[in-house]
C-alpha cells in the first residue's frame, strides 16, 4: 500500500489543473491516510529535487485558480544522457512510493517511458487544451479553452458585421482541431479549418465570394494554428529558419492566420483582418465542467495509488473514470469525420 506520493503538472498548463491537485491531495490524505509531496515544475521537479510537502491547508482555496500551483515545464527527461536515473535518485531521496502525473501526452510520453525503461511507480492523469489524447473522451482544460474562444468570436461577430470584414480567428490547438471546431461551431463560424483536413484556399475564397453574393458582407473564419497549406508558396512565410525547438523536438506552431488573410484579400478583394486567441485561451478560472472533471480524475488518480495500480491512467468514457495502460494516452486522438460533417453543414 503506498503510503507516501509525488504530484507534478507537466507540459502547458491549463483551467483545473488545481482542481485536480485539490482532489488527489483531499483524497489521499483524508480518504488513504497517505502523504503528498508537490513536485515543482513538472519532471524539472524531479530532475532537479524541487518538492515540498502538500497539506489540506495548502491545497484550500485554489479551485476557482486558473494556472497549477504547482508550476509547470516543457522538460524532457531523456533529453540529457542522465536524465532517467536522476529522476529515480530522486524518487529514492524524497521516499515516494509513486508519482501522479498530470499532463499532455509529453507528459505521458515521459511517465511511460519512465516506468517501463526504469520502474517509475506512476499513474497518468490526462489535460490538455487540446483534447487529443487517446482514451478519454475529454480532457479538462478544454471546455474552458473553448468556452473563452467562443465568447471571442461572438465579439467578433459584431465588429465584422460593421465593417463588413472578413474576421479570421486563429485558436490553439497545436497539430489538433478540437478547440477550432467546437469553438467554431458554437460560435457560428462560416469556415472552420483544422489540420486533420486538406485546406483548398480557392474553395475558401469562393464560399466567401458566395456569401457576399447573397447579402452576407463579412465572414468569420476560425483557423488551428497547425493548419498547414501544403504544396502553396504562402506556406514559406511560415518556414522561418532556426526556430528553436522544445526538449521534445517540437517547433513552435501559430501565424497561419496572417497567412491566410493575406491570400483571401489578395483573391476576393475583401478588406481581412486576424485576431490571434494566443494564451488568453489558457488562463483564468475553470468552467464548472473542468473543476468537476479535474476532481473526478484526481480523485480517481489517488485510489489507483492507494492500490498501487501503478503503469495505469485514468480517463473518461461514457461519463465514466475508467482506468487504462498509460501508453494509451501518448497516442492522438483526431477530430472524427462525423464531428467535421457536422461543423461543414454550416459552413458559407
Amino acid at each position: 500500500m503506498a503510503k507516501r506520493i509525488g504530484i507534478l503538472t507537466g507540459g502547458g498548463d491549463c483551467p483545473g489543473l488545481n482542481a485536480a491537485i485539490r482532489a488527489i491531495v483531499r483524497r489521499a490524505i483524508g480518504a488513504h491516510e497517505m502523504e503528498c509531496f508537490g513536485i515543482l515544475r513538472g519532471w524539472r521537479g524531479l530532475l532537479d529535487g524541487l518538492a515540498s510537502p502538500l497539506t489540506l491547508e495548502s491545497v484550500s482555496g485554489i479551485l476557482t485558480r486558473g494556472g497549477t500551483i504547482l508550476r509547470t515545464s516543457r522538460t524532457n527527461p531523456f533529453a540529457s544522457p542522465d536524465g532517467a536515473m536522476a529522476i529515480m535518485r530522486n524518487v529514492r531521496r524524497f521516499g515516494l512510493d509513486g508519482v501522479i502525473a498530470v499532463g499532455g501526452d509529453d507528459t505521458f510520453v515521459v511517465a511511460e517511458r519512465l516506468h517501463r525503461e526504469n520502474g517509475l511507480k506512476v499513474i497518468g492523469v490526462p489535460t490538455t487544451i487540446d483534447n487529443d489524447m487517446e482514451g478519454t473522451e475529454y480532457s479538462f482544460g478544454f471546455d474552458s479553452t473553448v468556452n473563452i474562444a467562443m465568447e471571442a468570436i461572438d465579439r467578433i461577430h459584431t465588429t465584422a458585421e460593421s465593417h463588413d470584414r472578413v474576421m479570421i480567428v486563429e485558436v490553439m490547438g497545436r497539430q489538433s482541431g478540437w478547440i477550432a471546431v467546437y469553438a467554431g461551431l458554437a460560435g457560428g463560424a462560416d469556415i472552420i479549418l483544422i489540420p486533420e483536413k486538406p485546406v483548398n484556399l480557392q474553395e475558401i475564397c469562393d464560399t466567401i465570394v458566395r456569401r457576399h453574393d447573397r447579402g452576407k458582407d463579412f465572414s468569420i473564419i476560425v483557423v488551428a494554428e497547425g493548419v498547414r497549406l501544403a504544396g502553396h508558396a504562402a506556406e514559406a512565410a511560415l518556414a522561418v529558419p532556426n526556430h528553436k525547438l522544445d526538449e521534445f523536438g517540437r517547433a513552435p506552431t501559430g501565424g497561419i492566420g496572417q497567412v491566410l488573410a493575406k491570400e483571401i484579400e489578395k483573391r476576393t478583394g475583401y478588406e481581412t483582418r486576424v485576431t490571434v486567441l494566443g494564451h488568453i485561451q489558457r488562463g483564468g478560472s475553470p468552467t464548472a465542467f473542468d473543476r468537476v472533471l479535474g476532481a473526478r480524475l484526481g480523485m480517481a488518480a489517488a485510489d489507483l495509488a492507494q492500490a498501487e495500480e501503478f503503469g495505469k491512467m485514468v480517463a473518461l468514457q461514457a461519463n465514466k473514470v475508467v482506468m487504462l495502460p498509460i501508453e494509451v494516452g501518448t497516442r492522438r486522438k483526431p477530430v472524427p469525420d462525423d464531428l467535421y460533417d457536422v461543423a461543414k453543414a454550416f459552413f458559407g
